[in-house]
């Protein structure tokens, strides 16, 4: 769902400057010094999607300028008090040791085997012939050569080894990034969108996440009953469709410094660097964030939305989501939840949730039956899915009662020592 050929958005606050900060590191349109439009050639690819069929766009041509080595150097650089190799070590020693496929990321692998096992994916994802199940060992050694020439060249992808081998398989590919896309990307601080909403100022992204715009619709919810707040929420959600993949991490530290990291790869292009077992990404064919014409060096949109809430006494919430249409629908009944409600990270996150695509209702089990009836009764087409499911996004969150990852996506929160 995300890689170091990806693109992200990152929300900081920053406790000394009481402060909040937000970094585009996304992904850029190819092809400066080619052309004024570009036209990308495309691979359709169907892939079952839960419920659902979804048609998705690969190929060499579907990769943007990659920007999150530039994003995490950038923000190490600002806010960062470790050194910088040591943070790329532990990544180093699990790519060359392997990481046990947990349950969620075997079920996720099963439905997009179709991109994820082309190219080196296939020795990589299925190395015995067969998909690797819960618990089996990811070996993926190219990363770690990889993070080791960022370790010791942050801006190996920008103008070292790490952007020699990605021109030279566009080159060999017909992709579309040129070295001029490489040499002038850039990270770009941004001001966050500040929204009132429970008490709080969330500060958050704009744009196509639409999670300000939610908030401002969503009436508050502490006291309903189940079937008034399922109603309140679908009246401040928009509608979607499938949509894209993300990654999403959240971390406080003791002095009350907040980060919020949402990253994505979209689907993967289905092409490897050679050696390094880096997937492309495949933002420009992402049909929810393409829109118009792709001009060289622009950046991809976003519905990425890594938020902070912060009251009298300081940051109480720090929270983002994964999964591309459904990370609006996903943030926001996690967000209020905790924040309205008054629920743990852990409680809000592993309630059942529901996502309106048109005019379809999505729901999980123990959505209050009472409104789904009722929309039924409506006009609504109501899905009923069997369980949790990893199309209902993935939500992090750390607030004051605890920190909790969520259980669609193996996610998990962790609290660690000194």
């Amino acid at each position: 769902m995300t890689g170091l050929l990806g693109g992200g958005h990152g929300m900081i606050w920053n406790a000394a400057e009481g402060r909040a900060k937000q970094l585009d590191f996304f992904t850029t349109v190819p092809g400066i010094g080619t052309a004024s439009h570009l036209r990308p050639q495309l691979v359709e690819l169907d892939v079952r999607f839960g419920e659902e069929t979804v048609r998705y766009e690969i190929g060499p041509q579907s990769c943007a300028v990659p920007g999150i080595p530039a994003g995490l150097y950038e923000l190490w650089c600002r806010e960062g008090q470790l050194d910088w190799a040591c943070l790329l070590a532990p990544a180093i020693r699990l790519g060359r040791e392997g990481v046990p496929m947990p349950p969620a990321h075997a079920a996720c692998l099963r439905m997009l085997a179709p991109v994820m096992t082309l190219d080196r994916g296939e020795q990589l994802f299925a190395p015995n012939g067969r998909l690797l199940e819960a618990g089996e060992l990811l070996l993926q050694p190219g990363i770690a050569d990889a993070l080791e020439l960022i370790a010791e060249d942050p801006r190996s992808l920008y103008g070292g080894a790490l952007s020699r081998s990605l021109l030279e398989l566009v080159r060999d590919r017909g992709g579309l990034i040129t070295k001029e896309d490489l040499t002038s990307y850039t990270p770009l601080w941004r001001e966050p969108v500040e929204c009132a909403y429970a008490g709080t100022s969330f500060f958050t992204r704009g744009g196509l996440s639409g999670v300000p715009e939610a908030l401002a619709r969503l009436q508050p919810l502490a006291g309903l009953s189940g079937r008034e707040r399922v109603l309140a929420l679908l009246a401040a959600l928009s509608t979607e469709g499938a949509g894209s993949h993300t990654t999403n991490l959240v971390t406080v530290d003791e002095k009350g410094n907040a980060c919020v990291l949402t990253t994505s790869l979209g689907l993967g292009s289905g092409d490897y660097l050679p050696g390094l077992d880096l997937h492309l990404n495949s933002m420009l064919g992402e049909r929810d964030l393409v829109s118009g014409e792709l001009v060289p060096g622009e950046r991809v949109m976003s519905m990425t939305a890594p938020s902070v809430a912060v009251d009298e006494r300081g940051p109480t919430l720090a929270i983002g989501a994964a999964g591309g249409t459904r990370l609006r629908s996903a943030l926001v009944q996690v967000a209020s939840g905790i924040l309205d409600e008054g629920l743990a990270p852990s409680a809000a996150i592993e309630r059942p949730r529901f996502h309106p695509a048109d005019s379809v209702l999505n729901a999980e089990p123990g959505v209050d039956e009472e409104a789904l009836s009722e929309l039924e009764a409506d006009g609504w087409q109501v899905r009923r899915w069997a369980s949790l499911h990893h199309y209902f996004g993935g939500v992090s969150a750390i607030g004051r009662a605890g920190a909790a990852g969520d259980p669609r996506r193996s996610g998990v929160g962790l609290a660690l020592g000194a």
